[in-house]
């Protein structure tokens, strides 16, 4: 039986299923992969541009369309997965745009005179295992700039957006891409390594949990092929003080809550100074509890299911923990009862070292919030966790909230608003939130050949006697 299938989160049926590839097939991808490299390389840049372009219009005219289906997937709110199409579109216009500068020659003042020129080159058929959280916008991350470079893309998806996958193969098809440029194959875990491991493939990226991070970068390591890594994330949002609090606890729950919380770059662990504690918590579960979970389908829905059972059971298991060992919950805690994978918006305090709480990312509409002294202990706590990809400082004072983000382990940080993304600026993490840079000029140095071409200055020649 396939594991590949479309399970409605709303309503916990199964949709339809679709064949796993067989080893013949994932043999053939390799090859037909690693031959159209040498002329999609060789296809002229304004080419390349022309096609990503023609992509990002392809996703705003089906904008609907794409947005029903992961709302069917993965139970995203209709309103937010219009939106991810729309990011999508800015995504691949930007590199159709910008991509030809990235990929000009740079020149370089050698010692000794001469010319020498760096050239951006790419190097071959990379593998990306892509996650059903945002299964258009992380697929974009990494195809767009790869693609734009001159690589080519075998892609697996997560075994629960078989359909959102097919969706994004079928763009790049409509949009000229030559077919075996982008091959997305519904491959297992075991055909991953060993295509990792293949000789033709030269380099991975993965969007996923700490574990599959671990596994891929294990194996790639042991091949010597590049990868990037985007991880987990527990990211801290700091308040310092604030002069409306109202816009303050806005923020805090839009950042906590949206895409029910299945977000890496969620705001997670909400770290407050003792001053303002208490009306933080009181406004932050008043607009928690506000939010009720209902069908994805509906534009009026603000909370949507989790995306499958076992992500909902996984949640519960931590939110138990934290509870029997002394969390206070403030409100929700627990599955909703009926069909579906909903889960109540969460908000606890009273979070200790000794639960899964305070050091596992919370995959979902859960929120913890601690209260501290002063800035130095929120810095403290910030930093005390394993990861770090993103954060937001907030503050009435924007140089005092930037001098916080500034000591903050994370690869990213937002002052006075929840962490973002656009596609010009880099998205990465540190520590166990991953390995490398995505998006902006950055997205496309991961998977390149930066070759040196060096022509010293001619010496003159000593006159003869």
């Amino acid at each position: 039986m396939s594991s590949y299938k479309t399970v409605n989160p709303a309503s916990g049926e199964t949709v339809q299923e679709f064949p796993s590839a067989t080893d013949a097939q994932i043999q053939d991808a390799l090859k037909r992969s690693h031959e159209v490299f040498a002329s999609w390389r060789g296809t002229p840049v304004q080419e390349r541009s022309r096609i990503l372009s023609r992509v990002g219009e392809l996703y705003n005219e089906r904008k609907a369309e794409l947005a029903a289906i992961i709302t069917l997937e993965m139970g995203k709110p209709v309103r937010e997965a219009q939106g991810e199409v729309g990011l999508v579109a800015s995504i691949y216009d930007y590199y159709a745009k910008e991509g030809p500068r990235f990929l000009q020659d740079e020149h370089l003042d050698a010692m000794g005179g001469g010319e020498a020129i760096v050239r951006t080159e790419p190097v071959g058929s990379l593998v990306g295992i892509m996650p059903w959280n945002y299964p258009y916008y992380q697929v974009a991350r990494f195809a767009a700039p790869n693609l734009m470079l001159g690589n080519t893309v075998l892609l697996k998806h997560a075994e629960n957006c078989p359909q959102s996958a097919l969706a994004i193969e079928q763009i790049f098809i409509d949009a000229g891409l030559p077919s075996d440029a982008y091959i997305n194959i519904f491959a297992s875990k075991e055909q991953i390594a060993d295509m990792i491991a293949d000789p033709r493939i030269q380099g991975v990226s993965l969007t996923g949990s700490e574990r599959a991070g671990s596994a891929v970068g294990e194996v790639a390591g042991r091949n010597l092929k590049r990868y990037v890594l985007e991880l987990g994330g527990s990211d801290p949002f700091i308040v310092l003080d604030s002069d409306d609090m109202d816009a303050t606890v806005k923020a805090a729950v839009a950042g906590r809550m949206g895409n029910a919380g299945q977000a890496c770059t969620a705001s997670k662990r909400f770290i407050v100074l003792e001053d303002y504690y208490q009306d933080f918590v009181e406004k932050f579960t008043a607009r928690s509890a506000a939010l009720v979970p209902g069908d994805p389908s509906d534009s009026a829905t603000r909370l949507g299911p989790l995306s499958s059972q076992q992500a909902a059971d996984s949640l519960a298991e931590q939110i138990d923990d934290a509870v029997a060992k002394g969390a206070t919950v403030h409100t929700g805690g627990s599955r909703v009862d009926g069909p579906g994978s909903y889960f109540e918006p969460t908000v606890l305090t009273g979070v200790t070292p000794d639960m899964r709480a305070f050091s596992e990312e919370l995959f979902g509409p859960a929120a913890v919030i601690y209260k501290v002294g002063n800035a130095d202990e929120a810095i403290e706590l910030a930093n005390g966790s394993t990861f770090g990809l993103g954060g937001s400082v907030f503050s009435s004072d924007a140089d005092k909230a930037k001098e916080v983000a500034a000591r903050l382990e994370t690869g990213m940080v937002w002052v006075n608003s929840v962490t973002g993304t656009q596609a010009d600026l880099p998205f990465g993490g540190v520590k166990r939130s991953g390995v490398g840079r995505e998006l902006a000029k950055f997205g496309m140095n991961e998977f390149v050949n930066k070759k040196l071409i060096r022509q010293p200055a001619v010496k003159p020649s000593k006159p003869t006697s």
